[in-house]
């Protein structure tokens, strides 16, 4: 409450109803009517406001940063929580051959391929074990070879991969000389360097063998023989390099690639690889419409 005063009682001095807050402007005075009550109740507030204010700064880190000079502690926890964790586990490939998902003749069992290896870090082994082989330099009408040895002698795989087809009996026919027969007793395997192996003419086929089953380079797939239309030859084991197919496309799994100079290395122990070779002469190829020779 402002009141506004210009007279002076008797002894010339303002009366002292009024207390504090005076000010002075042309001869008069502006007081401002504050009673002792008043001002405690704004002293009273005045210490609640500051109180609160450094509460809510020292609840928010500022007030302790400002008088420690060190940074605000989190509140976080410093570990993760204890909680259910998902573990996944991924199975090893297995190469028992008993617990290979069982296939039905002429059928492909769909697998999940094993994990390829680091590029250069592929094995590769002569595919004739416990015997002498000796390769053929060249091929009729379809590039391939033959490894010419005495029957009985191990087929082996070539690289680690995973079986493709299987052909178990011998429907090889003279007088037809049907194509699809001509191998006789065989066995394909799709290796982890994405190539396709051939060998047939077998005289048998390892115990277990069957599509889809995981092996390993140097595993025995069948004995060396003279079935399908080698039955007149000396026994031998035809090998033949190419791409994967679908089952039964018999003219691409015999041999598209020439393979020589890769059974040369294997033989002395080298690692030449046939991929690079495999893939130029698939686009060479082009779209595949069927037997183009010697069918």
């Amino acid at each position: 409450m402002v009141l506004r005063h210009a007279a002076a009682d008797g002894c010339g001095q303002e009366r002292d109803s009024l207390r504090d807050g005076v000010f002075g402007r042309n001869g008069q005075r502006l007081l401002v009517l504050v009673t002792r009550p008043i001002w405690a109740v704004f002293l009273v507030a005045a210490v609640a406001v500051t109180a609160t204010g450094l509460f809510a700064l020292s609840a928010t880190g500022v007030f302790d940063e400002a008088q420690s000079g060190q940074a605000p502690t989190s509140s976080l926890p410093t570990t993760k929580p204890a909680g259910p964790t998902t573990t996944t586990t991924v199975a090893a490939p297995t190469t028992s051959a008993t617990s290979a998902p069982a296939a039905t003749p002429g059928q492909r069992t769909s697998v999940s391929a094993p994990v390829q290896s680091p590029v250069g870090r592929t094995r590769y082994v002569f595919p004739v074990g416990g015997c002498r082989g000796d390769a053929s330099e060249s091929h009729h009408d379809y590039p391939a070879s033959d490894i010419f040895a005495k029957a009985g002698c191990r087929f082996v795989s070539p690289v680690d991969g995973w079986v493709d087809e299987v052909t178990r009996v011998d429907g090889w026919d003279g007088t037809t000389n049907v194509g699809r027969d001509r191998g006789g007793l065989s066995v394909s395997v799709v290796g982890v360097d994405g190539v396709r192996y051939y060998g047939s003419h077998l005289s048998a086929i390892a115990g277990g063998i069957r599509p889809g089953l995981i092996v390993r380079a140097g595993q025995t797939l069948g004995l060396t023989g003279k079935t399908g239309s080698a039955r007149g030859t000396p026994p031998h084991l035809h090998f033949g390099i190419s791409w994967p197919t679908s089952p039964g496309k018999w003219w691409i799994r015999r041999g598209a690639v020439p393979p020589q100079a890769f059974l040369a290395s294997w033989l002395g122990g080298g690692q030449l690889s046939p991929v690079s070779s495999v893939a130029r002469v698939r686009r060479a190829y082009g779209v595949d419409r069927g037997c183009r020779s010697y069918c």
